[in-house]
């Protein structure tokens, strides 16, 4: 047994490149051998969001704190609160923050193919998250 304790391993800051906005990145557990599974919860400060990208054997979002936004590529935007799980099979490109007003946590869980947890792409704009929070219903846009 070993037992991982609070604040035993440092937060990281959510690399540039992979990232917009503040994103802190808190360890969970690795992926010990013969294991693949790794976690981690990330926290988005209003606005942050991932770039679009994916993962060769998929991922799930456990939503803890907050309210976040996800999308799969070609999809609708949803919004994600605390309870909920959302899972991307391997090789769904998508994204995943916080609202351009509230911060928004989840674990995330994803495996490890030779060593490699994701493929990273674009950034999700600053025009197409504005698309994407816009307050309006659908409906009302002229």
């Amino acid at each position: 047994m070993e037992i991982k304790r609070s604040g035993s391993q440092p937060s990281g800051k959510g690399p540039a490149e992979y990232f917009t906005g503040t994103v802190r990145i808190d360890p969970l557990f690795q992926a010990l051998d013969p294991a693949r599974a790794l976690g981690a919860s990330v926290t988005f400060e209003p606005g942050a969001r991932t770039a679009w990208h994916t993962h060769p054997l998929g991922q799930a979002l456990i939503v803890t704190a907050g309210c976040g936004l996800a999308q799969r590529w070609g999809g609708q935007i949803e919004q994600i609160r605390p309870g909920d799980v959302i899972r991307f099979p391997p090789g769904e490109k998508h994204w995943h923050g916080a609202t351009a007003t509230t911060a928004m946590t989840h674990i995330a869980i994803q495996e490890q193919l030779d060593g490699k947890t994701a493929d990273w792409m674009e950034k999700v704009s600053d025009e197409q998250y504005r698309v994407l929070n816009d307050p309006q219903p659908a409906g009302s846009r002229g």
